[in-house]
Parts: structure tokens; sequence; C-alpha cells
């Protein structure tokens, strides 16, 4: 038998759970209209594969996971696409958020189905994907895509398997119910959630204040002479919180700033091994859950069957709200839940409860009063944190200061304000101060993005502007050796080859020009003789060498034209 340890803190707030566990889980009605969020979970927002105007089969994936931490979104009915756009949604801030509406046409037709008859002969990759597709995420809260905590890859070693179903927080019975009347869908998951893991242990966590659930659970593995171990621990708020419940089945705190996996265990919920077989089993993705309707204010008090994108306003009308007394309108429990203003907005993938209470069963929380220090919240805090440190923290904007004091290991349950004598609403302190940071976070990575693009663009420049200089001086290299390759083509061409041509011209030139020096010197000689003038003996040689000069350029322009021609 399992050991039970302990955690640091905890609570014990009234249960309220008897109102809601008298009726069996009712089927809600298909309602005319269904929202359906693009993001139900934990990562990035789904794509949407459908436009308006399209008919759409109950079942059939409307909206694909976009990148490795998203899940996939199913029609919950068959209808009709009539709206893709904002929407309000269950969330704290009270923003709308990116919605497919789907008007439903009462037929309730499937799209084609794709059960695994034998999930243990197929490869555990296309079992994962299979999970995958029928968009399933973590059921007990967070909405963390599931197919990525069954698929931790060689680097993780899981030695244990945890089943949540300690269903901690005040009104909540929806995993309380479902363990009552389906025990065998659970186990079934679960032995789907085993086989993918191959742990050495399987535990299934549950608090001791559900006893027909444990009863059930218990004939349930007895009967099917199952490997799993049910562990019954105490009653005390959070221990459903998942590294309260490993620490109490386990011993094993796991470290700030890790996850359950860092230490060999991994953690899923009932309602979402549930999910798992009917995915697996019969082919349906997550297109419904259990949502407990509870509250003062309501007339029917249970578990429903809500499909997915199911307005909150017809639910309540299902369970009979008498609006005249409904004071306050929460989605969750009264610990961790959120007050909500406009009832039109759907049910969603982690929608566990929606409680209608009165005035007198939720009062307005009194006034905050000054810190007095005593300390009761330090006391009470199950991560064994600083709460009055984080309050000045995140009151004073010291954000640094608030994370190295562990504020992301904060759960947000509640359990500081429950006990705070000053009335102080811690949490929504602690929920500014995360908030504060991942959009100072957001900044940053914006602004080291842009630096980095700029810083890019800079070296591209300089990278470009190197290529041109580098192009530039290869040009000019190449003219330089075309330039040297034509020079020394002319100094390697023999200067005395003959051009015919050049010599005629040569030849011809040069008899004309004898032609007219003797012509020259004898209209000299003719003159000096007619005059009487000296020197007529000398101009007499000059004529004689002039003859003879142009005779012989005659005779070599007449050899090399092939004529012949008399000296003038």
């Amino acid at each position: 038998m399992t050991r039970i340890y302990n955690f640091h803190g905890g609570i014990h707030p009234p249960e309220n759970k008897r109102q809601s566990l008298g009726a069996p889980i009712r089927q809600a009605p298909v309602p005319a209209r269904l929202i359906l969020p693009l993001q139900q979970h934990i990562g990035k927002a789904a794509t949407p594969l459908v436009e308006v105007g399209d008919q759409v089969l109950k079942g059939q994936k409307i909206a694909e996971p976009t990148g490795h931490i998203s899940a996939a979104i199913h029609a919950p009915s068959s209808g009709i696409i009539s709206y893709i756009g904002l929407q309000p949604v269950p969330h704290a801030s009270g923003l709308e958020s990116s919605c497919i509406v789907i008007e439903t046409d009462g037929q309730e037709q499937w799209c084609e189905r794709h059960p695994i008859e034998d999930y243990r002969s197929i490869d555990k990759k296309e079992l994962l994907k299979h999970i995958r597709d029928a968009g399933i995420a973590g059921l007990g809260g967070a909405g963390f895509p599931t197919d990525i905590k069954l698929n931790l890859g060689k680097d993780h070693i899981v030695n244990t398997l945890i089943i949540n179903a300690a269903e901690c927080e005040p009104y909540i019975t929806a995993d309380d119910a479902l363990m009552r009347e389906r025990p065998n869908d659970i186990l079934t998951g679960v032995e789907i959630i085993a086989h993918l893991l191959q742990p050495s242990k399987i535990l299934i966590g549950i608090e001791d204040n559900k006893p027909n659930a444990i009863k059930a659970l218990r004939d349930a593995i007895r009967e099917r002479n199952l490997p799993i171990e049910l562990v019954v621990v105490p009653t005390r708020y959070p221990s459903g919180g998942e590294k309260q419940l490993i620490q109490l089945l386990t011993g094993i705190e796991v470290p700030s700033g890790s996850i359950p996996a860092d230490v060999g265990i991994v953690c899923q919920n009932v309602g979402t091994a549930a999910a798992i077989y009917r995915a697996v089993i019969h082919g349906k993705p997550l297109i419904s859950r259990l949502v407990t309707l509870t509250g003062f204010a309501l007339g029917h008090r249970q578990n429903y069957e809500a499909l997915i994108g199911t307005p909150f306003s017809v639910l309540l009308e299902a369970a009979e709200v008498d609006r005249s007394k409904m004071f306050r309108l929460v989605m969750g429990g009264p610990m961790m839940g959120i007050s909500i203003e406009d009832d039109r907005i759907p049910v969603i993938k982690t929608t566990n409860c929606i409680i209608a209470a009165t005035l007198e069963e939720m009062p307005p929380a009194p006034p905050a009063q000054p810190c007095i220090r005593c300390g009761m919240c330090e006391q009470v805090c199950p991560a064994s944190l600083l709460p009055q440190q984080l309050y000045w923290f995140a009151k004073g904007r010291e954000f640094e200061k608030a994370r190295h004091h562990n504020l992301f290991d904060c759960i947000e349950c509640g359990a500081c304000a429950y006990v705070c004598p000053s009335n102080i609403p811690l949490v929504q302190h602690y929920r500014f101060a995360k908030s504060e940071i991942r959009n100072e976070e957001a900044e940053q990575q914006k602004a080291a993005q842009a630096r980095e693009r700029f810083e890019a663009r800079q070296a591209r420049l300089v990278r470009e502007e190197l290529e041109k200089e580098q192009r530039r001086k290869e040009r000019a290299e190449a003219a330089a050796k075309e330039q040297a390759r034509k020079k020394a083509e002319a100094d390697a061409t023999p200067s005395d080859t003959p051009d015919p041509e050049a010599e005629l011209k040569k030849l011809k030139s040069a008899a004309s020009i004898a032609r007219t020096k003797l012509k020259k010197a004898r209209e000299a000689l003719k003159n000096a003789e007619e005059k009487g003038l000296d020197g007529t003996e000398k101009l007499k040689e000059t004529v004689a060498q002039l003859e003879e000069k142009a005779t012989a350029a005659e005779s070599a322009w007449q050899q090399a034209t092939g004529t012949e021609q008399s000296c003038p």
C-alpha cells in the first residue's frame, strides 16, 4: 500500500458538493447556436478550416492545431457556419476572442468516425496522432494539450502515472459524478495512457469525501484485475493541485521551474482519461464534457453532459435558474473561478462548473484593509511561497523581485486570500504581476526581434556593398587583363610584314614626289641659264641626280603595278 505523505499549507473551506450529487448526469439540450473559441487550451489558438456558409457534421474538424502546443476543435453538432470572428469568451479579462459560430440544424448527423479496435497493435506515434487529432486537452482546469504530455520521448523515463481524481475545490462534482457512473471509461483511458508511457506504477489519488466514487472505482479495478492502486487521501484544499497531489502520493517535491516529467511522473485527470477512451475506442473527438450546474439560484442542481460551445444561458435555463435570486455567476469553483457578467459566453474544454449564487451564498467581499503582517497567508500556501512579500512586490510594481521570489510557482488557489483577515484580494495582485511580466517579456522579445532584423539588414547592406566593390575590382582586373592581352597581341605581330596596298601607295607617293622635285629643279636651272646667274653647274648636277631618283622611283612603281610609263 502506498504511503500518504504531506504538503505544506492547505485549508478546509465548506465543500458544498452534496447539492449537485442528488441526481444522475443529465444530457444538456442542443442549443440553436454553438460558439467555439479558437483558444480553449494552453498554447496557440487553432486555425479555422471552414468558412462562413459551410455545412458541417457532428465531430468534423473545423480548426486545426497551430504549432506544437495547440489543440484541434471539432463541430459539437451538425449545422452551418454562420460567423467567424470576435465573440465574448470565458476569460477573467472579459475581452472578446476569435470564435467559430455554428447554427445547429437539430439533425445531430455524425461525420465518418475512425475508432481504433486494437490500440496495442498500432504504432505509438499513430496512436498519439489520433489523440492529437481528437483535440483532447486537460479537463482538470489547465487545458494543456494531452498529446504533448503523453509524447515525452527518450529524454524522460516515466516511473509513476498519477490519475488525479481529487477534485478538491468546493461545489465542483463533475469528476465525482463521472467516477460514480462511468468508472470503466476512466479505467480504459488509463490503460491507453499506460500503454503509451509504460510506467512502473499507476496510482489514482482521490479525496476521502467521495465514498461512492471510491467504491465504484475500486469495484471496477478489482473486476478487471488491473495493476492500478487507488489511494485515498484526506480532504484538504488544494490537494487536487498537480504538484500537491504528487507530493501527497510520492513524497517527491517537483522543483521550481520544473515539470513532473522531470522527476519521472506524469499526472492526468480522470476526465481526460475518459475523453481518451471515447476518442480511441469510439472515434469521438472532444466535443462535450461534464459541467456542474450548482448554486442556490438554480432549481435543478446537478451535472450536465454539455456540448462544447453551449452558451451558459442555455444551461442556466435547463437548470431552471431564478434570475431574481441570482446575485453572482461564477465559472469554476469559488476559490479559483472567475465572475461572469455575460451569460452568452460558451462552455469550453476547461469549463467544469457554473455557480449561480444567491446574495446570501456569495455576498460581496468586504473592503480590503491594510496588511497586518499576521503571516497566515504563508502558513496556508501549498507552494511554500511568501504571499505577503509577493503582494508588496506586486503592489509596488517590483516585478523582477516577485519573479525571484518564485511568483510563477503560485497556482492561484486562493488559500492565502481565504484566510487573510484584512480581506486583501491577493490572487488578483499575483495575476496582475504575472500579466505585467508576460507583457514585458513579450515587448522585450519584440524589441529583440526588431534588433535582430535591423542588424540583419545592416549586415546585408554591408555585404551587398562589399559584393559591389568586389565586382568593380573584378571588372577592373578583367579590363586590365584584356588591355594587356591586346597589347601583347599587338607586340607579337611582326612589324616588317609587307602590306601590298600600303607598299603601292608608298611607291606611288615616292615617284610623285621625285617628279615634283625634278620639275622644280629643271625650272630653277632654266631660270638661272636665261638670266646668266652663277651656280648653273651645281644646278645641273642636282637635276641629274633628281632625274636618276625620279627614274628609279618611277621604275619601282611601274614594276609593282606592272605598267610602263615614261618619266617626264
